[in-house]
């Protein structure tokens, strides 16, 4: 037996041509997001108020300003939260995870895909600090999600495929953005970093460091997250 463990160590990882481990099933990744997001959209109504309450983001929340709490990770955890007043909310943006994330998942690796992701809803929460009001909250995977549509829309320019039908979709996206009640600073905020995030991955050629400049490029999109966050968050203030 431990020869036989052994051996499949040795034997040599197959991957695709952005890095991600070959994989057949199901996208585990994917999945498990979608679930999350269902599991905590059930809690919003069991727990009406308290879900929201605390892990919603709003400026206010990473704002350097004394006597207001000082809660960073709710600029991750308001992307897994969803509008109750709004089925469709939650309905489009699990839909649009399942339909991208099922191919840009395997292309580009589980961790890979989990790590852009996240960056794509922390982009999307610092571009409501940077552009949107002290207590302007948001809630909703659609960061995430729009910063998939640009993923996509990367993997095709580097593969020199048709990206019109991409382009429409993102063109009609931004549109919908700017409808009342949605914030589109979270989704602009969400498709730029997930562009920048995708070009770090996508045009590493192959190779044996190509792994570690991935990784690389993923590490310095989220130090400049940081800094913008920190910038953004000094520059706050209390409305008059």
């Amino acid at each position: 037996m431990d020869c036989v463990k052994e051996q499949a160590r040795n034997l040599p990882t197959h991957r695709t041509a952005y890095g991600g481990a070959v994989t057949t099933g199901r996208p585990v990744v994917t999945l498990t997001i979608i679930a999350l997001c269902v599991a905590i959209y059930i809690l919003q109504w069991v727990l009406p108020g308290v879900v929201q309450a605390n892990l919603v983001y709003a400026p206010l929340y990473t704002a350097q300003i004394p006597g207001l709490p000082f809660e960073p990770w709710r600029m991750i955890t308001a992307g897994f939260l969803h509008s109750t007043g709004l089925l469709l909310h939650i309905a489009f943006n699990m839909y649009a995870l399942w339909i991208f994330g099922q191919h840009l998942e395997p292309l580009l690796g589980r961790l890979k895909f989990v790590a852009l992701y996240l960056l794509s809803i922390w982009g999307g929460s610092v571009a409501v600090l940077l552009l949107g009001e002290i207590n302007q909250g948001v809630v909703g995977a659609s960061g995430g999600v729009f910063g998939l549509f640009t993923t996509l829309l990367i993997v095709q320019l580097q593969r020199k495929q048709d990206v019109r039908g991409i382009l429409v979709l993102i063109g009609i996206n931004i549109v919908i953005s700017f409808f009342p009640g949605i914030s589109w600073q979270a989704h602009i905020g969400g498709m730029v970093t997930g562009a920048l995030a995708a070009a770090a991955i996508a045009f590493v050629p192959r190779g044996e460091n190509q792994q570690r400049l991935q990784w690389a490029g993923l590490a310095g999109i989220a130090v400049l997250l940081v800094v913008l966050t920190w910038l953004g968050s000094s520059l706050v203030t209390l409305p008059q």
